[in-house]
């Protein structure tokens, strides 16, 4: 019986029988490598693609000692801001032709558990860690094979491996700096999570930027707003309760924000001209919030995107590097500036 077309699998002998070349320079052209002409070059590639190849990854990876796929563990895959790091760092992946495994933590559980272990039994070409809740996690420090290629986007416990993020401590002065500039003295924060170094960075910025002002830290001014929109708007109900001549809030993320924004409304605060309100991120929501909300910009997709370049680098040419700091920037809304009274920039 004939066999249907399409059916069986095209190798690289009928790719080298179809262009007329030798099947070991085929071979090496179509791995992405041969030192042919262009014109060899171009007929085995028209080749591969008259006949439909595509290539053997088991067989390549026995070839090259590479499964050609990369690990990532992460959190909770809901966080909008952690979708668009895995966006940028899949694309990355892909667009370099390695696949990529994800595996997420539970949230009482721990990567040494299962996510790491699984990722080493899969015999994965390198890891990226885009998880926060890593940074507290001890074991992981034994556990991780530090002879695989790893980035990560949070310090680790030992710390030695290439982390690529932001600035937070900056991202904390950018904010205050911008309500100390509007002339705004009390000003409050509302942080993530007391301990976590993201959050103890930005509140650096803070009261560096205050100090800067000659302004006194006041430690009555910052609240714990768990980093969501219902913790924000708790931390900003104690907030106004203690300091009701509140006339600025730097939120540490967009979320808590919005859940300020919210609380400000119903005590009859009015937005910004008794009380302006930054946040941080720029997620989706802020250009429509009621204000819209100001807030420093920080490139996620991008923080994806530069890990997994650096992360198959490691992988591919063995080249390491130190920790690589993408920039933030302000973007000024409704809800510290009156539009009417915006200069536009």
């Amino acid at each position: 019986m004939r066999e249907r077309k399409g059916t069986r699998h095209v190798s690289v002998k009928d790719v080298a029988a179809r262009s007329g070349v030798s099947f070991q320079t085929t071979s090496k052209v179509l791995n992405g490598g041969g030192s042919v002409s262009e014109l060899t070059r171009a007929r085995i590639l028209q080749a591969a693609s008259d006949l439909g190849y595509r290539p053997n990854l088991q067989a390549r990876s026995l070839v090259m000692q590479r499964t050609q796929t990369v690990g990532v563990i992460t959190s909770d895959f809901s966080d909008r801001n952690l979708s668009r790091i895995l966006a940028g760092a899949e694309r990355e992946a892909r667009r370099q032709d390695f696949g990529v495994i994800i595996s997420s933590i539970e949230p009482e559980g721990s990567s040494t558990e299962y996510a790491l272990p699984a990722m080493m039994e899969r015999r994965v070409d390198g890891i990226l860690l885009a998880a926060p809740r890593l940074e507290e996690e001890a074991a992981l420090e034994q556990v991780l094979d530090r002879a695989l290629p790893t980035v990560s986007l949070h310090p680790v416990p030992g710390g030695g491996l290439t982390t690529v993020g932001s600035d937070d401590e900056e991202i904390g002065l950018l904010a205050t700096r911008h309500l100390l500039g509007l002339g705004r003295r009390v000003i409050g924060s509302l942080i993530g999570a007391r301990g976590q170094q993201t959050a103890e960075a930005r509140l650096r910025g803070y009261r560096k930027a205050l100090e800067e002002a000659r302004v006194a830290f006041d430690a009555g001014l910052v609240e714990d707003g768990c980093w969501d929109i219902s913790g924000g708007h708790a931390a900003m109900q104690r907030l106004l309760a203690r300091q009701p001549n509140l006339t600025g809030l730097f939120a540490q993320n967009d979320l808590m924000a919005i859940g300020a924004l919210s609380a400000l409304r119903e005590a009859g605060r009015k937005v910004p001209s008794e009380c302006a309100v930054v946040g941080c991120d720029d997620i989706d929501m802020a250009p429509y919030t009621t204000p819209p909300l100001t807030t420093v910009h920080v490139p996620f997709y991008e923080t994806g995107a530069e890990a997994m370049r650096l992360l198959l680098g490691m992988v591919t040419d063995g080249v390491t590097s130190g920790p690589v700091i993408l920039p933030v920037h302000l973007i000024v809304r409704g809800s510290s500036v009156d539009p009417a009274s915006h200069n536009g920039h």
